[in-house]
């Protein structure tokens, strides 16, 4: 059996400016744009290069939604943003607004700085160490064990 993730729900407050923060300060491209009614869209962006998962910006639809806007994994770092250069993606994102919570910190796993959306949500912006792949750095971080 062959599965993979393909959306993760981000909830926002705003379309348009989800979108803005997504494609002018994360640089993500927007792949899809469609109204679905007149209150909804199913809007999808993705980190550039990027083959595999994408972020479908979900907006809060009830009151239930709107209070976990920004704070969808309860204050914990809800999304791992892997890039191939970080010195390169930090210092875009510093030079483009991008609010950045923690300095950027070398661990076992690779270099890594935790950023806020604009809603409040936090992403690890992190590169792996050399020959080291993602799925393998994150059980570092949480003490998981993998089986060969």
């Amino acid at each position: 059996m062959r599965q993979s993730l393909s959306l993760t729900a981000v909830l926002v407050i705003d379309y348009d400016d989800a979108i803005a923060f997504y494609t002018n300060m994360l640089g993500f491209e927007l792949r899809e744009d469609t109204r679905l009614s007149a209150e909804k869209r199913w809007v999808v962006v993705a980190p550039p290069g990027s083959d595999g998962s994408a972020i479908l910006l979900a907006k809060a639809a009830n009151a239930r939604q709107a209070r976990a806007v920004g704070d969808q994994s309860g204050g914990r770092v809800f999304l791992f943003l892997q890039t191939d250069d970080f010195e390169r993606d930090y210092a875009a994102y510093t030079e483009r607004g991008v609010r950045f919570v923690e300095q950027p910190r070398t661990e076992s796993y690779g270099t890594v700085a935790v950023f806020e959306d604009l809603y409040g949500n936090r992403w690890d912006l992190i590169e792996s160490a050399a020959g080291l792949i993602p799925s393998k750095k994150i059980a570092i971080q949480k003490n998981v064990r993998f089986e060969a």
